[in-house]
C-alpha cells in the first residue's frame, strides 16, 4: 500500500479554508491577514508563499486557488 505525502501548501491550504468556512478571514482578505493566526510559523510559512510567488497583499482565494504545488 502506498502512501501519498500530502504537500504542506496542502495542508496550509485545508488550514485557511477553514478558517473561511469559521468566517475567521474572508477569501477577499490578504495573505498577510493569517499571519496573526500563526505566530511562530509564520515567517517559515511566509517564504514558502514568496517562494511560490505570492505577495502578502494577494487576497486568500488566490492561495485557495492553487490545485498543484509543484517543486521545480
Amino acid at each position: 500500500m502506498t502512501q501519498k505525502v500530502i504537500h504542506p501548501m496542502v495542508k496550509l491550504q485545508r488550514n485557511v479554508q477553514s478558517l473561511i468556512e469559521s468566517n475567521i478571514i474572508k477569501p477577499s482578505d490578504s495573505i498577510w491577514k493569517i499571519a496573526l493566526l500563526y505566530g511562530n510559523e509564520w515567517q517559515h510559512w511566509k517564504q514558502e508563499l514568496i517562494d511560490f510567488g505570492f505577495s502578502m497583499q494577494d487576497p486568500v482565494s488566490e492561495l485557495l486557488a492553487v490545485e498543484t504545488w509543484d517543486e521545480e
